[in-house]
């Protein structure tokens, strides 16, 4: 009892410490580790917290940001947010999704913290989705200036903000917003009414939000800011998701 209550404490330290802004999540430990359906993600032991499911990391992108967002979304011309960057999962399965349906895409992806190089290659996402002749587009997605739009294909362009959540000041900009925080039990102040009503002001009317988590205080606090919100079957590992619009 003494051995667990020590650990749930440190696990608070080492959370308290980084919504302080004394550490940062480059200075957490992480490991990469392989999920359920074998695609990898990276996980950090002191948090116990991952990027991405431990159930699946590629089918919980599939479910959650594409089959629920990407697809739901009337438009062929899209300007996507998402919320976390990270690994570029989420990222890399749009453009190859874009590509099979003729979309146009504009994505801009947020993130304070980018992952290493060194982890970049442990990632195991073109085998998994045998998209081994889109690898270099992959690396360049990686390898692109942080501020600046790049274009990935002819049409799709990328833009990475190394930017805070809540410095986002976006309006009516986004057609679709990947919600892709880490969860409210590591980063409860990324789910509030005053960072979905950001995210309400940076959608166009009819914009769609989605996002894995689908706890009652995050549902509120969107019905708060005015989204209509649904929800929805989850990805594996998960009851239930939400589902946003403007």
């Amino acid at each position: 009892m003494r051995i667990l209550s020590f650990c749930c404490f440190y696990s608070f330290i080492v959370c308290f410490e980084y919504i302080c802004g004394t550490i940062s999540k480059q200075n957490v430990k992480r490991e990469i580790i392989i999920t359920s359906d074998g695609s990898t993600t990276i996980y950090m032991p002191d948090w116990d917290e991952q990027y991405h499911s431990k159930h699946g990391a590629i089918q919980e992108a599939y479910h959650v940001f594409i089959k629920s967002g990407l697809e739901a979304h009337p438009s062929k011309n899209l300007n996507i947010l998402e919320i976390g960057f990270g690994t570029g999962l989420n990222c890399f399965i749009t453009l190859i999704e874009g590509a099979k349906n003729n979309l146009t895409v504009d994505y801009v992806g947020i993130e304070a913290y980018p992952i290493k190089e060194d982890e970049i290659l442990q990632l195991n996402y073109v085998s998994e989705l045998e998209a081994r002749n889109l690898a270099h587009k992959f690396e360049e997605m990686h390898l692109f200036p942080w501020d600046a739009k790049q274009q990935v294909n002819e049409n799709f362009h990328l833009t990475k903000r190394k930017q805070f959540i809540k410095d986002i000041a976006d309006i009516n900009t986004f057609d679709l917003i990947y919600f892709d925080a880490f969860g409210a039990r590591v980063q409860p102040e990324l789910w509030t009414e005053e960072i979905f009503g950001k995210m309400f002001e940076a959608m166009k009317p009819g914009g769609i939000l989605v996002t894995y988590s689908a706890k009652g205080s995050v549902r509120r606090a969107m019905q708060t800011v005015g989204f209509t919100v649904t929800r929805l079957p989850g990805p594996p590992g998960k009851r239930e998701m939400l589902r946003a619009v403007k």
